[in-house]
């Protein structure tokens, strides 16, 4: 069973920094293909913010406008996300993603979800 447990989530003032974690646990040496990081924010759909590939290849929403990093260590099944400059609309929860290939990449497996409030 592939479980990600993420990370680093809180209350932040507008303008200021967090950086999430996520770990995954369980077997996903051979079928993961990457891990991401989407957001719900309220009252809207989840959304992606960023997903990186086994070998490094990053795909960024174009609505993070240059804001957030991801950036992972595969040895240790972690992914991360740099957020900077937030904004009181980041608010919301993140979710991690594990991405399995079975035909296609895409997310297979989810965590819980990180609260990250932006406050004025």
């Amino acid at each position: 069973q592939v479980q990600p447990v993420e990370s680093g989530g809180g209350s932040v003032q507008e303008g200021g920094s967090l950086k999430l974690s996520c770990v995954a646990s369980g077997n996903i040496f051979f079928n993961r293909c990457g891990m991401g990081w989407f957001r719900q924010l309220p009252g809207k759909e989840r959304e992606l913010v960023a997903w990186i590939t086994n070998v490094g290849e990053r795909t960024y929403a174009d609505s993070m406008n240059g804001r957030f990093t991801i950036s992972q260590q595969i040895a240790k099944d972690t992914v991360y996300l740099h957020m900077n400059n937030l904004k009181i609309d980041d608010t919301g929860v993140y979710f991690c993603a594990v991405y399995f290939f079975d035909g296609q990449c895409r997310p297979n497996y989810w965590g819980q979800g990180t609260q990250v409030t932006v406050s004025s």
